[in-house]
């Protein structure tokens, strides 16, 4: 579990953004702790990618992003309806990687504010 800082540092979103694609992207529900902190899972975080990558690489607007994810056009993942196995097993891959990558984020930018300095 990441807060809402580590996963904007991570892929460089600024948190108010995250927050309002979590109105925009009904799928997109991290946990929220007493106080109303944040609390991105896995699953969350993979969700967060795809919607970066769509937006943000691809060119899709908000409207088309959510579209895309809801008929599972999303990028790596499966489907959201699709509850096979083989399925789970990949979207199981699929967050364990995006929780790495999260981390390897997290490092480069500790590390290019450390070579600023």
């Amino acid at each position: 579990m990441r807060t809402i800082g580590e996963v904007s540092a991570a892929f460089g979103i600024k948190p108010h953004v995250l927050r309002y694609w979590e109105q925009q992207f009904p799928v997109l529900q991290p946990l929220k702790r007493s106080g109303g902190r944040r609390l991105y899972r896995a699953e969350d975080i993979a969700l967060v990618e795809r919607i970066d990558r769509l937006v943000n690489q691809q060119g899709y607007t908000l409207k088309g992003a959510n579209k895309a994810l809801l008929e599972g056009q999303g990028g790596d993942g499966p489907a959201e309806s699709d509850s096979s196995p083989q399925s789970r097993e990949q979207a199981t891959r699929d967050a364990t990687s995006s929780e790495v990558l999260v981390r390897l984020y997290a490092i480069r930018n500790r590390l290019s504010g450390a070579l600023a300095d």
